[in-house]
């Protein structure tokens, strides 16, 4: 099990480096949104301070659903899906390899990028250190929820639209305490442990729940 598991990551990963697509695209369009919104509200530096965590973040979340919808697509349409389905490997273990190939390609670039989107929002050196913190951990969840919506719409021709109205307000407890534990980090009233622990927790619920949902959605076909 852990050398198809390997198998697997491993496929993704090298399919992702040489098409690219979602990683770059995702990047890409994380930097349009910090960039656009300090030139619809001014150069306020305070203001854009204060709400520099929440930009961040938002922009993170739209950025998350760039490519999703391929998450199973792709795989649905060449037949290997089939062969996932039939292969006496747990299909969940299948989901886990593809979700944190997804993952370690698009949300983890963009919580590595976050320091330098950052100063486009003036955020300080620690808010851009619990930027990086609130994203690393805050993302996966974001993934495995979106991976459940996109093996709903895997045989749908354009999932993309549907899959945004259905996982978009499922993402907005992950939102919420990433928000939350960026700004308790630059003098919040309450402490940067209290939100940080309930994302991590969010997180671990996320990756239990969109891995079992994702492929109980996938095996639906049969």
């Amino acid at each position: 099990m852990r050398s198809a598991f390997a198998a697997l990551l491993r496929r993704d990963l090298a399919l992702a480096t040489r098409i690219g697509g979602s990683g770059a695209l995702g990047l890409i369009f994380f930097l349009m949104v910090v960039t656009l919104v300090p030139f619809a509200i001014g150069p306020d530096l305070n203001l854009l301070s204060r709400i520099g965590p929440a930009i961040l973040w938002i922009a993170a979340v739209l950025a998350t659903l760039i490519g999703l919808d391929r998450l199973f697509q792709a795989d649905e349409e060449d037949g290997s899906l089939d062969l996932l389905r039939a292969a006496p490997v747990p299909l969940e273990m299948m989901v886990l390899a593809k979700v944190l190939a997804h993952w370690l390609t698009t949300g983890l670039p963009l919580a590595l990028a976050s320091p330098l989107f950052g100063l486009l929002v003036a955020l300080s050196p620690e808010a851009m250190a619990a930027m990086v913190a609130t994203l690393v951990v805050g993302t996966p969840a974001l993934t495995f929820v979106g991976a459940v919506g996109a093996a709903l719409t895997a045989s749908l021709r354009r999932g993309g639209q549907i899959l945004a109205i259905l996982v978009l307000p499922l993402m907005i407890p992950t939102l919420i305490f990433g928000v939350s534990a960026a700004n308790s980090a630059t003098g919040g009233t309450i402490p940067f442990a209290t939100p940080m622990l309930i994302l991590a927790a969010i997180t671990l619920v996320s990756a239990v729940i969109g891995t079992i949902g994702a492929a109980a959605a996938l095996r639906s076909p049969e």
